[in-house]
């Protein structure tokens, strides 16, 4: 959260469009009592520069807005900021509506699948507290799978309903987590931003100056991350046009693959790539969280007929 002249512009079924109610925040999780203070217009407010307060308010916010106990992830993995986060899930909601009469399916007989779900378990929480989705979520580092597995298990709500699969294979993103029979309402995926570990800090270093108002040279990741889940070679560029090589062999196992662009200068190019593979539809949604605007690509290979049988055996 930034200071009390931004206007944040969430999605509009956001919880998070009003500014942080601390003291119900600290009642939902009192350990962030210690992390908040004051802040240069007399509200109350936590240092967001600070890894280990970000970390407590996201528990917090997890506990009162979710209703999840136990939120707990490892030292330095990442700890994404929730609205965001809920503003991705809130806007597959309505890509979903597109295709049933704007009507949002809900329940356990929808299912997303999370590429990359991390320790966090983030879009599983929010996907399955608000609209009770099911999800599977893959990831290529067990430590953050057994975390959340044990996320999962200490959670009545979200057992049965959240299941993980470990990704063997780290150039694979669809291949061998999708079964044969398999269906999927959505896939969402957050991929990994950055081309090296270098570009990663050199980011991280920008966003903590920012933050602090002071030159920073060696910057504390105040919302963590480790390499698998900042960077990977060739960037989101070459990850998302590996997701949208493999998608074509899932074409009838899902209907909308969406997936996360950082910087709107890859765009382009990642469009092109989608365009080749000729999916049915091409959708590029945008999200704004305060001055920052966002995006996420969605694409089918379902026909209109295809989409319609879809939702009468799936949705209604």
């Amino acid at each position: 959260m930034t200071d009390k002249k931004q206007t944040k512009k969430l999605h509009p079924r956001s919880f998070h469009n009003d500014r942080y109610d601390f003291k119900a925040l600290i009642k939902s999780e009192p350990e962030l009592q210690q992390y908040v203070s004051l802040n240069k217009y007399d509200d109350l407010s936590i240092d967001f520069s600070n890894p280990k307060a970000v970390r407590m308010l996201n528990k917090a916010l997890l506990a009162f807005f979710y209703n999840i106990k136990n939120w707990e992830i490892p030292k330095d993995y990442l700890c994404p900021p929730i609205p965001g986060r809920a503003d991705y899930i809130h806007y597959i909601a309505d890509l979903l509506s597109f295709n049933n009469e704007n009507i949002i399916p809900k329940g356990n007989k929808i299912v997303g699948l999370d590429i990359g779900m991390g320790a966090n378990c983030i879009y599983p929480i929010i996907g399955n507290s608000v609209y009770d989705w099911k999800f599977v979520g893959s990831d290529i580092d067990e430590v953050s799978l057994n975390c959340a597995k044990q996320l999962i298990d200490s959670n009545e709500s979200l057992k049965g309903n959240v299941e993980s699969r470990l990704q063997k294979n780290s150039t694979d993103i669809l291949n061998t987590i999708i079964n044969e029979d398999e269906k999927f309402d959505f896939v969402i995926c957050n991929p990994p931003f950055h081309k090296s570990q270098k570009d990663a800090l050199s980011e991280q270093t920008r966003k903590v100056s920012n933050l602090t108002q002071k030159e920073v040279s060696n910057p504390t990741l105040n919302f963590g991350g480790t390499d698998g889940e900042l960077w990977c070679k060739g960037g989101e560029v070459l990850f998302i046009k590996n997701m949208i090589k493999q998608s074509v062999k899932y074409s009838q196992n899902c209907f909308w693959f969406t997936s996360l662009v950082s910087k709107k200068e890859n765009l382009r190019e990642i469009l092109k790539a989608l365009k080749k593979e000729k999916p049915f539809v091409i959708k590029t949604i945008e999200m704004q969280q305060g001055q920052k605007i966002s995006r996420f690509i969605a694409w089918t290979f379902l026909d209109k007929k295809s989409q319609k049988q879809w939702r009468k055996n799936r949705w209604l």
